[in-house]
């Protein structure tokens, strides 16, 4: 059956059109309706009857939650993939899907050796965590460890879509040293620095998040991210210079992220940024630095030879009032002696 001039409730499948432009939000591009699994004609009339269930959906919910125990995986992954679309599309769905029992059976399915069976599962728990009400109930039910061997070992986009589920779930805050422990800090490293940009987006977004306690600080350091952070913010083509610095900035309140960010490289770096970055990024890149010089006169002898006083001085005369402040109390910092009670303390040192 073909889909021009198919109705349904009244409405024309020409007049749907389901949003897929998620350029206006940093994560509403965290589904995979872009994946190629409603190729056929027949399979967009289904897409079409799904995405227009509202009232009516109880029904149809329940028979998909039922599905999801069927011993045919083509039945399962049948389910998973309308489950994610009903999610996606339909807010008030999240709850009702939620309520019918599907989160425990989706998340077996995170743990199936069939790759595209675990990318839908992966999915359809990503949909349903947009609702904060199904955030708690999702952790507890036990998806975090089975979302980090997705990260690990699943598909692009199964790898993608854990990423941002993480990033979901990490928004309540006990969940994330659970997340942190589970492993998920080198994938998400690792993401960071091989994956595409969207992947590179989420990763480092979901990074972010989990940065907040310190032991996940320390795991992320551990991990080697702050070389691939330093990496990403010299690229001025990689459109990552606001996202990976926002990273560096919540890392080094820890003495061994500042030690790292030294050692790869990253006064350079943000000097340089904060000499020809747009003000967004010029104000972030101020306030890492003075993070890092407030409690070391060797760091701050280290930025004043890259040059960096003269294009503070330039930001405290044009910047944001924030980096105008910031500016202006790095400059009295860096102008200060470097010698006497403020003697310096050597890498070693800091670390200790």
């Amino acid at each position: 059956m073909g889909t021009e001039g198919y109705t349904y409730m009244g409405r024309s499948l020409s007049e749907l059109r389901i949003n897929d432009d998620s350029s206006s939000s940093a994560f509403s591009d965290c589904n995979s309706d872009r994946s190629g699994e409603f190729a056929t004609a027949s399979s967009q009339t289904r897409r079409f009857l799904i995405a227009c269930a509202t009232e009516n959906s109880d029904d149809l919910i329940r028979q998909l939650v039922a599905d999801l125990h069927s011993s045919s995986i083509d039945d399962q992954k049948q389910a998973a993939m309308e489950i994610r679309l009903l999610a996606k599309n339909k807010p008030e769905n999240r709850i009702k899907i939620a309520k019918a029992g599907a989160i425990k059976p989706l998340i077996s399915l995170i743990s199936s050796p069939d790759l595209q069976l675990q990318e839908y599962g992966v999915t359809a728990i990503l949909n349903l965590s947009l609702c904060d009400e199904n955030k708690e109930v999702i952790a507890s039910s036990g998806a975090i460890k089975p979302l980090v061997r997705a990260l690990n070992s699943g598909t692009a986009t199964a790898k993608e879509n854990a990423a941002c589920a993480l990033l979901r779930l990490s928004q309540v805050e006990e969940n994330k040293a659970a997340i942190g422990r589970s492993g998920a800090i080198p994938l998400l490293v690792s993401l960071l620095e091989s994956g595409g940009f969207r992947a590179k987006k989420d990763a480092s977004t979901a990074l972010y998040s989990l940065c907040t306690v310190k032991e996940n600080k320390i795991r992320a350091v551990k991990a080697g991210i702050m070389k691939v952070l330093v990496e990403l913010m010299a690229d001025f083509e990689s459109n990552m210079v606001d996202k990976s610095a926002y990273v560096v900035s919540v890392l080094v309140a820890v003495p061994e992220a500042r030690v790292a960010l030294v050692e790869e490289g990253g006064v350079p770096v943000l000097v340089e940024i904060v000499e020809v970055g747009t003000q967004r990024q010029k104000e972030i890149a101020v306030v890492i630095l003075l993070q890092v010089c407030e409690d070391s006169v060797t760091y701050r002898t280290m930025v004043a030879r890259e040059g960096a006083i003269p294009p503070l001085v330039a930001l405290s005369q044009s910047g944001t009032n924030r980096a105008k402040q910031k500016a202006e109390k790095l400059i009295e910092l860096l102008r200060q002696p470097r010698s006497g009670n403020g003697a310096a303390r050597s890498t070693s040192e800091v670390v200790a």
